[in-house]
């Protein structure tokens, strides 16, 4: 199996920063859970250290050095693995049908390569997922979501935020839905940009897991809060190149 060709930055929509202006804010759309100045009460912050500039932008370019990496591992070693497979598979119909130990060892060689291949594309998923770098967070989350035990709904724009704040943003939440027991409720996981803020609100899950997504979102000089006990809603706001 190939790894289909990623669309790559020069083709992608404009950042966030060229869309922040028309956009406007969309507090409005913030789900009702959402810690407000009125219900301060019942929310409860996440203590984050501010990064420094130097330690953003040390971050933003190991994000884009993690992308770079990613496109490498796509456009070379995987390409060549399925060309070489694709070869070996026109060989095998080239070999004579009274020679079944070849055929079945072609066969074999085939199988390897495609195991290597699949190995190949989880290590890039685990560096900078592919669709991710061609389609944006929102698809990239849906591709989590359809994988997730639990039902998952992913409410996000087509808008693009830049290459670091899309992958902490991503991480930051596969980590929360990783952690998901399998008969949780449903979740929804709302994308929206504020100014130039990237806010990404998870809704019906347990808040404890706002510290799974701490880490991601500190780096990149964001915060997180946190709405309500229980099952309630994270809210990550990171900041946009």
């Amino acid at each position: 199996m190939m790894l289909e060709p990623a669309q790559r930055a020069g083709d992608a929509p404009p950042t966030a920063r060229e869309q922040g202006r028309s956009t406007g804010s969309s507090r409005a759309a913030m789900p009702p859970t959402a810690a407000t100045a009125n219900d301060r009460s019942t929310a409860q912050a996440i203590q984050v250290i501010p990064a420094h500039d130097a330690d953003r932008r040390s971050e933003h370019e190991q994000w884009l050095g993690r992308r770079l990496l990613e496109r490498q591992l796509h456009d070379g070693a995987a390409l060549r693995i399925s060309a070489l497979t694709l070869q070996l598979g026109l060989f095998r119909h080239r070999v004579p049908a009274a020679e079944p130990d070849l055929r079945e060892s072609i066969d074999g060689l085939q199988d390897e390569l495609h195991a290597v291949l699949q190995e190949l594309r989880d290590v890039a998923g685990k560096i900078y997922p592919p669709l991710l770098d061609g389609a944006g967070l929102g698809p990239a989350l849906r591709e989590v979501a359809d994988r997730t035990a639990t039902p998952v709904r992913i409410d996000a724009p087509e808008a693009r935020f830049g290459p670091a704040a899309e992958g902490a943003a991503y991480f930051a939440v596969t980590e929360c839905l990783d952690a998901l027991d399998g008969g949780a409720p449903p979740v929804e996981v709302l994308v929206r940009l504020d100014a130039d803020i990237l806010a990404v609100h998870v809704t019906g899950v347990d808040v404890r897991h706002a510290a799974l997504m701490h880490d991601q979102v500190r780096r990149m000089g964001g915060t997180i809060d946190v709405a309500g006990s229980g099952a309630g809603t994270i809210i990550a706001r990171i900041p946009c190149e």
